[in-house]
C-alpha cells in the first residue's frame, strides 16, 4: 500500500505542476491518501511516543488549536509521502533559486538534503499532524525552523470536509512589494495535498524576478473537528 502512494506521486503530471508552482506558487493535488489510510493517520494522534513535542497554539498566540511533531523514526507511510515528494520539489526549488540569481543549492535526494540540515544543528524531525475543534484557526505564519530550510512544504487534509467539518480553508497571503497584499484560499477534500512556499516565491517583473513573502494559515473552523499533515523537508533546530 505504501508503493502503491509512492507511485501516485512519481505518476503525478509533473510537468504541469512545475508549471503552475511558476505561475502560481502553489499547486493543489488530487487525493493521494484513501480514507483508510487518512483514518489510521487521525488514530495515530492519540499515540504519545510517537510525537517529539506537542504545542497548544492558544499558549503562543498562534492560533486556536493543536499540532504534534513527530520523532524519530517516522511511521512508514510518512517517511515515503516525504521521501517520494521531495526529488521533485527539490527541481523547482533549484529552478527557484537561478530565477532570484542565485546557485542550485538542493541534493537530488532527501537524505542527501537532511545531512546539510544535520551539519548545521538541525537534527529534529518536523513533520508534523494538526487537530482543531470548532473555533479553532491558525494565524498566518512560517515553518522555517534554522537557517537551512526548503522552499516548498506540502498539506494532507485528513479528515472530510463537510462530514466531519466546516470551515476551517488553507490559506496563503503574498505579501508583494510596493503592493496591497493578495490571499488564496484553498479547499482541500479528504486526503488530497496542496503544495505551496515555505518562505517567498519569485515572481517575474519588468526588470526580472523579485520575491514575494508568502505565509500560510488555516481559517476558522465553523462545527467538527479537522485533522491534517503537514509535510516539512528540512529538520529543526
Amino acid at each position: 500500500m505504501h508503493d502503491e502512494v509512492s507511485s501516485k506521486i512519481h505518476s503525478l503530471s509533473w510537468d504541469k505542476i512545475h508549471q503552475e508552482l511558476d505561475k502560481a506558487g502553489y499547486v493543489k493535488l488530487p487525493p493521494l491518501l484513501n480514507p483508510e489510510q487518512c483514518q489510521e493517520f487521525m488514530r495515530l494522534y492519540e499515540q504519545e511516543g510517537l510525537y517529539r513535542s506537542t504545542i497548544n497554539m492558544s499558549r503562543y498566540r498562534f492560533g486556536e488549536g493543536e499540532y504534534k511533531y513527530f520523532d524519530s523514526p517516522l511511521p512508514s507511510l510518512l517517511q515515503v509521502l516525504r521521501t517520494s515528494f521531495y526529488p521533485e520539489l527539490a527541481k523547482a526549488a533549484n529552478r527557484w533559486l537561478v530565477l532570484l540569481g542565485k546557485e542550485a543549492f538542493y541534493p537530488d535526494t532527501l537524505s542527501a538534503f537532511l545531512e546539510v540540515c544535520h551539519k548545521k544543528g538541525q537534527n529534529r524531525p518536523t513533520p508534523l499532524i494538526l487537530k482543531y475543534v470548532e473555533g479553532g484557526y491558525n494565524c498566518l505564519h512560517q515553518d522555517l525552523y534554522g537557517d537551512v530550510f526548503f522552499p516548498f512544504q506540502v498539506l494532507i487534509t485528513l479528515s472530510k470536509r463537510g462530514e466531519d467539518y466546516t470551515g476551517g480553508e488553507s490559506i496563503l497571503v503574498e505579501q508583494r512589494p510596493r503592493a496591497q497584499s493578495r490571499g488564496h484560499v484553498i479547499t482541500l477534500e479528504q486526503g488530497e495535498a496542496l503544495i505551496f512556499p515555505a518562505s517567498h516565491r519569485p515572481v517575474e517583473g519588468k526588470r526580472g524576478y523579485y520575491k514575494n513573502t508568502v505565509r500560510h494559515g488555516v481559517s476558522t473552523l465553523f462545527s467538527g473537528t479537522r485533522y491534517g499533515m503537514g509535510i516539512i523537508f528540512h529538520d529543526a533546530k
